[in-house]
Parts: C-alpha cells; sequence; structure tokens
C-alpha cells in the first residue's frame, strides 16, 4: 500500500500511469458511456465505441439491433457491466429533419419503444453535449423515440442546465378499460389497458391483495409479473401506426387514487418481465394521465403528482392538449421530473474473455 500511495499524483489517485496500465482490451471494443438517473432510474448514455446502426427510419434501426447488434445491449446492461435492472441508450440519427437526436431504448430483456425517464435524462444530456442549444430559461430538445417525435423542454441558468426537465409525449389514449383477465393464483380481474408511447396495463395492488406502498418489492414484481402475462395471453394489443408498437411492455400497480387530488399518488411499475423502474415512470405516467382523463378524473391543465413506491421520486403530469391517433380519442401529456449525472465510464472487452457479452443470473 506504501508503494501504491508514493505513485500517486499527490490528489488522492492511488496508483499514477499510463496507457500501459491496465484494463485494456485485446483488439476489442471499448464503450465510453455517462452515467444519469432520473428518479432513481439509471440510464447509460453511450458516446462511442459502438458500430453505426444501418436503417432509413429509427424503427428500422431498432430492428437491425435487435437482429445484429444485441451483443451490444448484453454488454451495456447485463452484467458484469450492468445488472438486471440497469438499462441504457444508444443515441442514432434520426430521419426527422426537426430531431436534434434519435434513440434506441435497451433494457434487461430487448427494445422498448419510448422511456420517459431516459427522454428527461436524454433532454439534459443533448444540451449538455452540444446537440441543442442552450436557450434559458428552457431549452428545446427534439427526441425522436422509436414511439415517435418527442419535444423536451431543458432547464438553463447561465448557458447550464439544471436538473429539471419535461416533455410533451407522443398521443396517449386508452384502449380498453375494464378488461377481465383471468391471472393464475389471483383470480379474475379487471384491469385498463393504457397507451403512454408504450402499453402498460393498470390495476391497484388491492385487487391483489397487496399494498403498494407497504407490500414487499418481490410481491408487487411477482404479482404484476402474472398479470402482465395473463393480458400477453387473453387480449391482443393492437397499434394504430405500426405492428413494432404494439405489445405490452408491463403492469402498473396503483395505490387506487386516480381521482383528482392535490396529494400525491403512488405506483411501481414492472416491466421487460421482472424489472422494477425505480422512478415513477414517464411512460406509465403519460398512459395513467391519459386513463385518468378518459375517464373524466382529471381536466386538461390539471396537475397530478406520482410517487414512486421504491425510492419515493416524484413525477408530475397533466393533459394539456385533445389528440386523435388512428380512431382513437387521445391527449398530450406533459410529464416534469429531474434528471442527473452519476458519472462517466469507458468499458472494455477482452476477446477472450467468456463472459465478455454479458450474463443474468436465472
Amino acid at each position: 500500500m506504501e508503494a501504491a500511495e508514493a505513485a500517486g499524483d499527490g490528489d488522492g489517485d492511488a496508483v499514477a500511469g499510463g496507457p500501459r496500465l491496465p484494463p485494456h482490451g485485446s483488439g476489442g471494443r471499448a464503450l465510453r458511456v455517462v452515467e444519469m438517473h432520473a428518479g432513481g432510474e439509471p440510464l447509460r448514455i453511450v458516446l462511442g465505441g459502438c458500430p453505426a446502426v444501418p436503417g432509413a427510419t429509427l424503427l428500422a434501426k431498432r430492428r437491425h439491433a435487435r437482429q445484429r447488434l444485441d451483443w451490444l445491449r448484453r454488454r451495456l446492461v447485463h452484467e458484469p457491466r450492468g445488472h438486471r435492472d440497469m438499462y441504457a441508450a444508444l443515441p442514432v440519427p434520426s430521419e426527422l429533419p426537426d430531431a436534434h437526436l434519435g434513440v434506441l431504448f435497451m433494457h434487461g430483456r430487448g427494445y422498448s419503444v419510448m422511456c420517459g425517464h431516459a427522454v428527461l435524462a436524454l433532454g439534459r444530456f443533448a444540451v449538455d453535449y452540444g446537440l441543442a442549444p442552450p436557450l434559458a430559461p428552457e431549452a428545446p430538445v427534439r427526441v425522436h423515440c422509436p414511439c415517435g417525435p418527442i419535444t423536451a423542454f431543458v432547464g438553463c441558468r447561465d448557458r447550464r442546465t439544471t436538473g429539471r426537465v419535461r416533455f410533451h409525449s407522443v398521443p396517449a389514449f386508452v384502449p380498453v378499460t375494464d378488461l377481465p383477465v383471468d391471472v393464475p393464483g389471483y383470480g379474475r380481474l379487471k384491469v385498463d389497458i393504457g397507451y403512454g408511447g408504450t402499453f402498460y396495463a393498470f390495476l391497484s395492488a388491492e385487487l391483489l391483495g397487496l399494498d403498494v406502498r407497504s407490500s414487499k418489492t418481490r410481491d408487487l414484481v411477482d404479482a404484476a409479473r402474472a398479470v402482465t402475462a395473463a393480458v400477453k395471453e387473453q387480449f391482443k394489443i393492437q397499434h394504430p401506426e405500426s405492428e413494432d408498437l404494439a405489445f405490452l411492455y408491463g403492469t402498473i400497480l396503483t395505490d387506487g387514487n386516480d381521482a383528482f387530488s392535490e396529494e400525491p399518488t403512488t405506483n411501481i411499475c414492472v416491466f421487460a418481465d421482472t424489472q422494477v423502474d425505480r422512478s415513477p415512470t414517464g411512460s406509465g405516467v403519460t398512459a395513467r394521465i391519459a386513463l385518468q382523463y378518459h375517464k373524466g378524473l382529471i381536466q386538461l391543465g390539471q396537475t397530478r403528482t406520482f410517487k414512486s413506491s421504491t425510492t419515493g421520486s416524484l413525477f408530475t403530469g397533466k393533459p394539456i392538449q385533445e389528440a386523435k391517433y388512428g380512431d382513437f380519442n387521445a391527449v398530450i401529456v406533459e410529464v416534469a421530473g429531474e434528471a442527473y449525472y452519476t458519472g462517466t465510464a469507458t468499458f472494455t472487452v477482452e476477446d477472450d474473455d467468456p463472459l465478455k457479452d454479458g450474463f443474468l443470473l436465472p
């Protein structure tokens, strides 16, 4: 230890050195990332080290990534570089002329089409990394997600971003309410399906014999996973524009407090089989506001606060404009939260590492 301390530069570094020192690869790619979180949910944004993703459209790029570049997702989000609940974003060129960036979303099981916490973080990232100008008091950032273009508004002061960010959603709508579903182990339940850039099933945790504010996370996850599996088996999701978007992403269990109130309402989102969102879930807030608006429980311009059952972090949501999406009556939702940096990293890959492409424990 004395030798290591002696080799330091005097500023707290344990070891000094240059390119001769590990870590190093043996011909493999080094992945450079910036780390952020919004409401406690992590986001790993790729800065460099990955190949270009071909495709004339963003959805075509998503299909190519799923079919040809899945090693990149596994290296970024699986162990040993990530974990079961890690989330990543790959900025890519967009075919939309007014987009500041396109993005592909990656999680432990695959590729999402919308992620609200990621949009909050990416908005701030885009301004700080020179993809959009730092206009005060808010810099608009056009983020092209696979579900469609979304505008984020990033707080700026003295040409620097603040943590506060909001975004305007794609049209959000409700395909069905009170859908009867037979859930093994829980009986016949009624669930609502809402779309906020991706589809979720919604129901009160109380219907499953649980309390979203006090039950063990493991119990909530098991119940939500059972609901997701039952809905997928018994109800066909359809999207007005694209089959690529026609899938159930997960289940959101709530405290049942959907009527308008100044008090926060609590929920937990379980997506991609068993992945737990640490934040209140931006796309989930969007879909839940659409559901409340559909039921006449909230009016245009009214703001609700949503609380994560896992971290206690808060997002707000409000319906701001009616819209149409295919044959559906829809609504544009504004979601607001905070996004912060947690660091940067360079991940190396050694060709002879048998676990270089990552793994997940069963």
